[in-house]
């Protein structure tokens, strides 16, 4: 096992790399410069919870895929994994054994899934001075309702989680939370919760926010209208941004791959475009955190032209059939064991609502996600030797490089950028 990984956050790798250029015009060469980025430093125990966390990234990225159609999709692996990560505090018995399976919390203790989390997050939003990232965490739950405290003060300690008692019955009640998520993360996830029903006794959720300048910046006058096939082959005109530099590059049988760091290398974008013939959805069953690691035993920097689409857009989806398929279907149902939130009661989890947002551009990208779990209670009432241009369908993933947390994973297959 590799021990550049470091925590636990259902995390994800979200893009390593380390690359280098001077952005010079468009036949010149730049020049590679390496410089080590900073990295997280763990314990033993964090980073073996990361690589579970790995698992987890691919493996509900993979149930997504298979459940939605769209040309374009993304999710946080991290955001995911910390709302569950503070819903699991409040888990027992066949509930809680669930939770452990489909997170791949092994034979952690409690204590050590908690202070990983909680390592990991205060490690990840101060490593880059370049890049904006945070990741906020909160619980709402229904006024009047008792909840153990214990409860309250452990996701209050290990995920510096705000907790307030809110009236649901209030209409004004969804603007409340809808508004912390839109601040969280800076305006970008809007709208998410439609309505609060009549029976909903709690909200665990979790927001990111990150906005990072690539470290080689694309220049805007070089971008230029250029075709993008399709899935079904159709031709498709975008606008396609170009830089010429030394980046790491990864050549396999079924795809070729680029990185493209970001601020100080701490983070950066991995895409990864399959070879003619072989289908995103080939890749997307190829994918785990042991061929992840494989993948990228052998890359090396070579002078590329690189030729990348702009696009932008907000994916929304439930998680429940997804989360159900991995295993934790019974926390869905009234068998659900949530006792330490509440003993004696009928909590059970019915819907987990994951939004998030990307926008890549000349300048660098911005992506924010977020994770509501809602819980009910059924008792209660109510020149260049090589070139790489992203020409056709791609998958991309963005990491902290060091840990290989994996922050967001998508696919673009018509790369749209509107207003």
């Amino acid at each position: 096992m590799k021990t550049l990984i470091a925590f636990r956050s259902s995390v994800f790798s979200i893009i390593v790399l380390i690359f280098s250029i001077f952005t010079l015009s468009s036949c010149e060469k730049a020049e590679l410069i390496h410089k080590e980025p900073k990295k997280i430093v763990l314990n033993k125990k964090s980073a073996e919870i990361i690589q579970a966390d790995q698992q987890f990234a691919f493996e509900l990225f993979k149930e997504v895929y298979r459940s939605r159609e769209e040309d374009n999709l993304m999710i946080s692996p991290l955001s995911t994994s910390y709302a569950l990560g503070m819903t699991y505090n409040g888990s027992a018995g066949d509930t809680r054994e669930a939770f452990r399976q489909v997170l791949h919390y092994g034979d952690w203790t409690d204590l050590e899934v908690n202070e990983s989390y909680q390592d990991l997050m205060s490690q990840l939003v101060t490593l880059d001075d370049a890049v904006k990232f945070s990741i906020a965490n909160s619980i709402w739950y229904r006024l009047g309702y008792e909840v153990l405290e214990a409860f309250i003060a452990t996701n209050q300690e290990y995920f510096d989680a705000l907790v307030e008692a809110l009236d649901f019955s209030d209409p004004g009640a969804v603007d409340i939370i809808n508004s912390w998520i839109e601040e969280k993360t800076n305006g970008k996830i809007k709208d998410m919760l439609d309505y609060i029903p009549a029976d909903a006794v709690m909200y665990l959720v979790n927001a990111i926010y990150f906005n990072a300048t690539w470290k080689y910046r694309f220049d805007p006058e070089e971008t230029f209208e250029g075709t993008f096939i399709l899935e079904d082959g159709a031709y498709y005109r975008t606008d396609f941004m170009k830089v010429i530099g030394a980046f790491s590059y990864t050549s396999q049988e079924d795809f070729t791959a680029l990185e493209l760091p970001y601020g100080d290398s701490t983070f950066s974008m991995v895409v990864l475009l399959p070879e003619p013939g072989v289908t995103i959805s080939n890749l997307v069953e190829e994918m785990n955190a042991e061929s992840w690691d494989s993948w990228f035993e052998h890359s090396y920097y070579v002078n590329i032209l690189v030729q990348f689409p702009r696009f932008k857009y907000g994916f929304k989806s439930l998680l429940n059939e997804p989360l159900i398929d991995l295993g934790l279907g019974i926390a869905f149902t009234e068998s659900a064991d949530f006792s330490n939130i509440k003993p004696a009661s009928g909590i059970y989890i019915s819907r987990v609502i994951h939004q998030t947002y990307i926008d890549v551009k000349e300048e660098g990208t911005e992506a924010a996600a977020a994770t509501i779990v809602e819980m009910l209670d059924s008792a209660s009432p109510g020149g260049v030797p090589f070139q790489f241009a992203a020409n056709r369908p791609f998958l991309y993933v963005i990491k902290e490089n060091s840990t290989g947390a994996i922050l967001f994973m998508g696919k673009v297959g018509k790369p749209e950028y509107g207003e």
